[in-house]
């Protein structure tokens, strides 16, 4: 894309609203505008990123057998009324009444509908067991929003449920999902760690939650720096010793990527979803709920990856593979980074050229590390007499200088699809 064409006005100077680095730097490399409290738009290089983390998480829930659905944002009250959430559920739900006066809410989880969808097409043991999962907006009526999208009101989750015959065969599905989440997060560039946690308002006979130690967190972990053993302070209160092996723990904060539930059969007793066994005798659904915040996940890539200059972002999660730097616009230089940024679309890789001609070499460079691209690729005439051109990957300090007739190959290796 050209960078002429691109919706984006980066700022010079720091929001003065905002707490959390990654607010401060979405924000300011124009990634995500704040439309009311705990409310964002995601513009197009915000969009592009949680578009590529989308892609990532969509694959591997695939891979685990999940299949792919859409289920209402506008949620059935009768439903609710079934689990006898409708009122308890923390925080409260955003209800809303339409114009015949009947009630509604803005799902901020889908246990209901989706026990619903299942109770209507499982009746025996041999439709068990499945997995269905859904990427979509969801909205919770907070107290306090804050950190820009660590906590918001409106959020896009990818939430994955799934249903079993027995325990037994949900435990192999949960050990499923927990090396998947381990997965995601390791090609979204974070190490998670995998906690005890309380299963809160969503219930259930276990649940674990996917953390990243940062300041900015608003959870508080205790980490066993001998054997790793973790856990919530919430699950576990103040204990000082590890469990496990006796060490003295550490406490730190940290960021929820996800978190995975062992539903059991609350949900399903409640709204009746039963199925038969090979004796015929009648058992409710045994049910799993797998989540993850997919806005909440990029803004702590950005909390984790960034320097004074701006984002950093992993290569798979990068809004462009490519930020192609012409120093000037005019003659050689020109000529070449048309040439470069024709091969490397042909190719299709992802390329931001910067092709402003009312922008210095200086202005150009500092958004470049403000954005946050995984490579940038700069043209001089300098570097042009030589026959070369300059490469660096965002997170390095040094470029390093590749023959002009080799860059194609470098990058085809690179992004060998």
């Amino acid at each position: 894309m050209r960078q002429s064409e691109l919706f984006c006005k980066t700022k010079k100077e720091w929001p003065k609203d905002a707490e959390a680095l990654s607010h401060k730097l979405l924000v300011r490399a124009d990634f995500i505008e704040q439309s009311s409290a705990g409310v964002y738009r995601l513009l197009p290089l915000g969009y592009r990123v949680v578009r590529k983390i989308e892609n990532i998480i969509d694959q591997e829930m695939r891979r685990i057998g999940g299949q792919r659905i859409l289920l209402p944002a506008l949620q059935n009250k009768n439903l609710w009324l079934e689990t006898k959430r409708w009122e308890t559920i923390d925080p409260p739900l955003f209800k809303l009444k339409d114009i015949h006066k009947r009630e509604t809410a803005l799902g901020p989880t889908h246990e209901e509908e989706i026990t619903d969808l299942a109770r209507k097409r499982v009746d025996s043991y041999q439709d068990l067991p499945f997995a269905l999962f859904q990427i979509q907006n969801k909205f919770r009526n907070e107290i306090r929003p804050q950190g820009g999208l660590l906590r918001t009101r409106e959020f896009i989750m990818k939430d994955l449920y799934s249903f079993h015959a027995s325990e037994e065969d949900l435990f192999r599905f949960y050990q499923k999902v927990r090396k998947s989440y381990f997965r995601i997060f390791k090609r979204c560039g974070l190490k998670a760690l995998c906690v005890q946690a309380s299963s809160g308002s969503i219930g259930g006979e276990l649940s674990e939650e996917f953390m990243i130690p940062a300041q900015a967190g608003e959870d508080r972990i205790l980490i066993c720096p001998k054997c790793f053993w973790s856990a919530n302070i919430e699950k576990s209160g103040q204990i000082k010793k590890c469990p496990a092996c006796q060490s003295k723990l550490e406490e730190k904060r940290a960021i929820e990527l996800g978190h995975i539930f062992n539903l059991g059969t609350k949900y399903s007793r409640a709204m009746k979803a039963y199925f038969r066994d090979k004796d015929g005798k009648e058992k409710p659904i045994v049910m799993g709920c797998f989540g993850i915040g997919i806005q909440r996940l990029m803004a702590t890539i950005v909390e984790i990856s960034h320097d004074e200059k701006g984002i950093i972002w992993p290569k798979e999660v990068s809004p462009f593979d490519i930020h192609l730097i012409p120093i000037e616009l005019s003659g050689t230089v020109e000529k070449e980074s048309k040439k470069i940024y024709q091969m490397l679309k042909e190719k299709k890789i992802d390329v931001l050229y910067d092709d402003r001609k009312k922008k210095t070499a200086g202005e150009k460079l500092v958004e470049c590390d403000l954005i946050g691209n995984y490579w940038r690729v700069v043209l001089s005439k300098k570097t042009l007499k030589k026959g070369m051109v300059e490469i660096k990957r965002r997170k390095e300090k040094n470029p390093k200088l590749v023959k002009l007739n080799k860059l194609s190959e470098f990058f085809k290796k690179e992004y060998a699809k």
